[in-house]
């Protein structure tokens, strides 16, 4: 395990998906779980999320639209609410949004924005949008 990545990824998770959510995802696991929490951290936030390749709004774009095309709408939610602490505005996450709708079908698009809607309903009762 290449600990400085890692740790790196371990920040740029916290920073996009919030610490509330990364300290119940690595504590909420058992001896048995915690290499998946490692491999997260390491492989997927570490090498896919710290290059400088992409900033961290162009990183979220990519997912949303890859998480609606897959059906992974637990994470599409996650990574909507990421999306908009990366600072995408509300006229770029609708366009995304729609543009889902035409590239992986109304349905995807009408499950992206209900999962879309419950989250930023999430959001405003927490004061965070």
């Amino acid at each position: 395990m290449n600990e400085t990545l890692r740790k790196k990824g371990e920040d740029v998770r916290r920073r996009v998906l919030g610490d509330d959510y990364v300290d119940r995802a690595m504590g909420g696991g058992d001896a048995f779980s915690a290499p998946l929490q490692d491999m997260l951290n390491e492989y997927c936030w570490g090498m896919a999320w710290t290059d400088d390749g992409l900033d961290l709004k162009q990183r979220s774009l990519l997912n949303l639209g890859m998480l609606a095309a897959s059906n992974r709408m637990h994470e599409f939610g996650l990574h909507y609410r990421g999306a908009v602490r990366n600072g995408l505005t509300e006229k770029e996450l609708q366009a995304a949004l729609v543009q889902i709708a035409v590239y992986c079908g109304v349905p995807a698009g009408v499950e992206a924005f209900r999962v879309a809607r419950a989250v930023r309903a999430e959001m405003a009762g927490e004061g965070t949008t």
